[in-house]
């Protein structure tokens, strides 16, 4: 007779088994601990996003209150309305270029943010990059979550104005109210059944939700400028720089670029989880460049005009859209007109939160987390993990209470930007952009299996990045102003520091010490992730090609001696 443990063990073996994930040997979609069908090469079937999907992914980072809040960052600290706008079109352009240039591997290659790294820090030390982009989308998703149920509110107060006055059920030991708390579970629980699909389908949600908002807040403009006749006293403003500030226009300007980049180095890190979608280059360059550049800019200079009418029709300075829309709603004594355009306002609002946080967050979540357990996370599995993450996070605990921690988690680019420039000078420079797809999912005979698993080169290069504005970093989250200056200056110039520091110390120690195999890459695609085109330009033979005669067969068991038979570019 079996022992109670004996069957307990068999039940966690059968559950283990149905929980394995099993993808199509046919198509290439072999499971194992460094694969699985969502970090493989994707096939041309799989690559659907047009020029259309890569506008409405980066509309959802532009049609965002945190774009529309941008010129009030500048604002505040003194600087004018023309020096704000400069700095915003500054950094968009500064966007869009690093953003094409990390990009660049997932659209030749086919590969994500998760298996790119591997190449540059090896099989094992890719985890260091990647455990970081774990815990940003654990954490930004519960914020923005908490962010996105604000508006979930401001639409049921339109729907019921009772609800702005219910009572509080929580305990006082809970920073938040219940109106709050209502709020992040019912945009909590509509965002839920979006998880479910792929990335190769968001164009229907991308669509609907870069329209509706755009026209939103469009609307929203026209109504404030007609309703005050024309702009406000805040669109006049000049420089304003307090006499007590140690740093002149020049410096501010410098740490808004550094902002504008920083705020958004996260997307920008893992931008080939998404370009590798794209069905040629010409697509994800024009969607990003009408949407990351010319919408991003808009959005900023709508946000600052609504804002200023609206100083001149209530006499203060709203800059958060659901401050605003709700004051709207008072003043309009609660008409229903006044409540219905309110609803039409927030719940634009609320979507664009909404499938920001699920394209941004989640999903790029679930590829990460897929990264670290390809035997059993998908991208579906691993999204669902990450959102129900937010109730272990607590985002009310953050947002109300721990403002430090939030504010060290904004100018988390001191860290990422180097790995940007590792990222960069590897795939650009070093290895001139070839590289052996089969390599990234195995170690035996591996070129990216390095040392253990860990190419050495690669951690000091990318220590050296953030070292230096780290300290800058530390003062500016706990707000002290007697700080060393120099700290400050570096710290204004994170993104440029720590980009090209880890840059050239990289490519540096790769030339002393060369690693082999540099500019090699597969003789056959073994994924069928190239089309005939593209497999032309690479240089590599079709799934379905023929060698002189030769059957498929036959080349297959040639290349697979010792790893694979290459080519070489020149170098």
């Amino acid at each position: 007779m079996a022992s109670p443990s004996s069957g307990l063990r068999q039940r966690l073996t059968g559950l283990r088994e149905r929980l394995k994930l099993h993808g199509d040997e046919e198509q290439h979609e072999q499971t194992d601990m460094w694969s699985n069908r969502d970090l493989i090469p994707l096939p041309p079937q799989r690559r659907t996003w047009g020029w259309f999907h890569f506008f409405g992914y980066w509309t959802l980072s532009s049609l965002n209150i945190s774009n529309w809040q941008t010129p009030n960052t500048f604002l505040a600290e003194g600087l004018s309305v023309r020096q704000a706008m400069t700095i915003i079109t500054l950094g968009r352009i500064m966007i869009l270029m690093f953003s094409v240039l990390i990009a660049w591997c997932g659209i030749e290659w086919h590969v994500g943010f998760t298996v790119q790294n591997r190449y540059s820090w090896g099989l094992r030390a890719s985890y260091i990059p990647l455990l970081q982009r774990v815990l940003l989308n654990f954490i930004w998703n519960a914020v923005q979550c908490w962010n996105g149920g604000r508006l979930a509110a401001v639409c049921i107060t339109a729907i019921w104005p009772s609800f702005a006055t219910m009572h509080n059920f929580l305990p006082a030991s809970v920073p938040a109210t219940g109106y709050q708390f209502v709020g992040f579970i019912v945009f909590w629980v509509l965002s839920t059944p979006f998880l479910a699909i792929r990335p190769e389908k968001f164009k229907v949600p991308f669509m609907i939700t870069s329209i509706y908002c755009g026209v939103g807040m469009m609307c929203m403009m026209i109504w404030a400028l007609a309703r005050a006749n024309g702009v406000g006293p805040l669109w006049n403003t000049g420089e304003q720089i307090p006499s007590t500030s140690v740093f002149g226009s020049n410096w501010l300007i410098m740490g808004g670029l550094n902002q504008m980049i920083g705020g958004i180095a996260a997307g920008i890190t893992n931008g080939s989880d998404f370009s590798r979608y794209a069905r040629g280059w010409q697509h994800y360059v024009l969607g990003s460049t009408l949407s990351a550049l010319v919408v991003g800019v808009l959005v900023s200079l709508v946000g600052l005009v609504t804002t200023s009418a609206a100083q001149k029709i209530y006499g203060s300075v709203y800059w958060n859209p659901p401050d605003l829309l709700m004051v709207m709603m008072d003043n309009g004594d609660g008409s229903s007109k006044a409540r219905a355009g309110v609803f039409f306002l927030a719940f634009g609002f609320m979507l664009t939160a909404m499938f920001e946080n699920i394209c941004g967050n989640a999903v790029a979540g679930g590829i990460d987390l897929a990264g670290l357990f390809p035997r059993y996370i998908n991208i579906r599995r691993g999204a669902i993990i990450t959102f129900v993450a937010a109730w272990v996070v607590q985002p009310w605990q953050l947002v109300n209470r721990a403002t430090t921690f939030v504010s060290v988690l904004s100018s988390f680019s001191v860290f990422l930007c180097p790995i940007m420039g590792i990222m960069a000078t590897d795939y650009f420079l070093l290895r001139h952009r070839k590289i052996r797809l089969s390599h990234l999912y195995r170690p035996d005979n591996s070129q990216y299996w390095f040392w253990h698993g860990i190419n050495w080169r690669a951690i000091p290069a990318w220590l050296c990045g953030w070292i230096p504005t780290v300290g800058g970093l530390a003062l500016k989250a706990s707000n002290k102003t007697d700080g060393p200056k120099a700290l400050y200056q570096l710290y204004y110039m994170a993104f440029l520091i720590g980009f090209f520091t880890s840059s050239v110390i990289f490519y540096t120690l790769n030339k002393l010490f060369p690693v082999a195999g540099m500019g090699e890459y597969d003789e056959m695609d073994m994924y069928g992730t190239f089309t005939a085109k593209e497999a032309a330009k690479h240089g590599v033979i079709p799934t379905d090609g023929i060698i002189q005669g030769t059957e498929q067969s036959e080349v297959e068991e040639g290349s697979m001696e010792k790893g694979l038979s290459v080519k070489e570019t020149a170098m």
